[in-house]
């Protein structure tokens, strides 16, 4: 059975050709891992629902929600707030 979300990518691609996969059945964890990937400047090369690529809004969505977590959690840490006052000032998701 095919996990619901795949994501193909590769980590320092600069420096590295080998493109790995990571496998989720939570839309949640799936955003997260984004945002790691966002994080550490790796290489996106595909995301997949069911075994199909995504519709590039559904792509480009995933994307921004994942940048919009990460950016969140930065300016909570950096400005010592709590995830209320980071969505309250700046309309983040934490």
């Amino acid at each position: 059975m095919l996990a619901k979300f795949s994501i193909s990518y590769t980590v320092f691609p600069e420096h590295n050709k080998r493109v790995d996969t990571h496998y989720t059945d939570d839309p949640v964890d799936a955003e997260l891992f984004l945002s790691q990937l966002l994080k550490g400047g790796a290489r996106i090369f595909e995301i997949k629902h069911d075994g199909v690529n995504l519709e590039p809004h559904a792509y480009d969505r995933m994307i921004k929600i994942a940048s919009e977590r990460l950016a969140g959690r930065m300016i909570g840490v950096s400005l010592k707030i709590d995830y209320a006052e980071v969505r309250h000032r700046f309309g983040l998701a934490v």
